[in-house]
């Protein structure tokens, strides 16, 4: 059992330390001292096509009206700088697991359908962290994690469905 939750728990520390690392990338402007922005993804992400030159999105109207719109880029760019801070941090912690996974998971399969570019294939890594994000919320935080601590709270004891979203 004890492999079981040193394996929950590198996984949860690496898909965490990345989604952290994006996250204050794009806060930081540390890649290229640019302000982040979704703009050029939304409008460019579903470019190429695996074995096809047809562009196979049926959402890609969508995104490129998004795109197009600044308040909406606005909301989006602190959506996901927020959302990668947060959820890598609470991943890393292992605190708020099942949701933090949950979190992930939903981000990570809007950027898949938005860019459904599948150039190399379906298999592209925002379903890879999406599967591995999803994977977290389904089993919990295991043993090495703050949720460990938090759920043996009195005030957490009395609240199952609290008690089962901490993992």
């Amino acid at each position: 059992m004890d492999r079981i939750n040193r394996g929950i728990f590198f996984l949860r520390v690496v898909l965490g330390g990345g989604l952290l690392f994006a996250g204050l990338d794009k806060f930081f402007m540390w890649a290229d001292g640019k302000p982040f922005t979704s703009a050029g993804f939304l409008q460019f992400a579903t470019g190429g096509q695996w074995l096809s030159t047809e562009n196979i999105n049926p959402t890609k109207d969508f995104w490129v009206s998004l795109a197009s719109n600044a308040t909406a880029v606005s909301m989006i760019d602190t959506l996901v700088v927020f959302g990668e801070v947060a959820i890598g941090a609470a991943l890393i912690l292992g605190l708020a697991t099942r949701f933090a996974g949950l979190m992930g998971a939903l981000m990570m399969g809007l950027f898949y359908v938005a860019q459904m570019s599948f150039a190399n294939g379906p298999f592209n890594q925002q379903l890879m962290y999406g599967v591995i994000a999803g994977t977290i919320a389904y089993v919990g935080a295991g043993a090495y994690a703050l949720d460990t601590v938090v759920s043996k709270m009195p005030v957490i004891q009395r609240i199952p469905a609290v008690k089962y979203a901490l993992g």
